[in-house]
């Protein structure tokens, strides 16, 4: 498999540490990982296998990063590119609008039928979600404010499946 670019935005350091996990259960050597904060749009391009990561914040919004990266980001010219995305919510606060950033996200890629790597909504408690699609996310859902003890084991299983549906 070819190196993957992780690339994500972070407020409370939790996005970053899922992106961690998923670099540590793909091998340390198999994944970049950069914060969006500190790269160019144009860096994406190096990989041909990418992760996006983000967290909702209050109704929904994207992280602050991603915000203003994003625009830059679908302005690329991703062809041939394979997309995975993850996303962080809180299911017990924002039940109605769990993990809409990573539906935004989803929403704003040009290349959806490029985008692997959606999860069974199976096992979370909410009521709405714009990052689910046809019974499922869009991508990996992380809930680390009401069921961090799944954390782990959530990001094994995706990244098993991530291995199979990158080239």
């Amino acid at each position: 498999m070819k190196k993957i670019g992780l690339f994500y935005g972070t407020t409370t350091g939790k996005t970053k540490k899922v992106a961690e996990l998923i670099k540590k259960e793909f091998g340390e050597k198999s994944v970049d990982v950069f914060d969006i904060k500190h790269i160019k749009p144009e860096d994406i391009l190096n990989y041909d296998n990418i992760i996006f990561g983000t967290s909702a914040w209050g109704i929904g919004d994207m992280q602050d990063d991603w915000e203003i990266f994003i625009d830059k980001v679908v302005d690329l010219d991703m062809k041939g590119k394979i997309i995975a995305l993850y996303g962080l919510g809180d299911q017990k606060e924002y039940p109605g609008s769990f993990a809409d950033a990573l539906g935004t996200l989803y929403c704003r890629m040009h290349v959806k039928d490029q985008i692997v790597g959606a999860i069974s909504t199976n096992g979370y408690n909410y009521y709405f979600s714009s990052a689910e699609l046809d019974g499922k996310f869009v991508g990996l859902v992380i809930d680390e404010d009401f069921q961090p003890e799944k954390t782990a084991e959530r990001v094994k299983k995706w990244v098993t499946q991530l291995q199979k549906e990158f080239k």
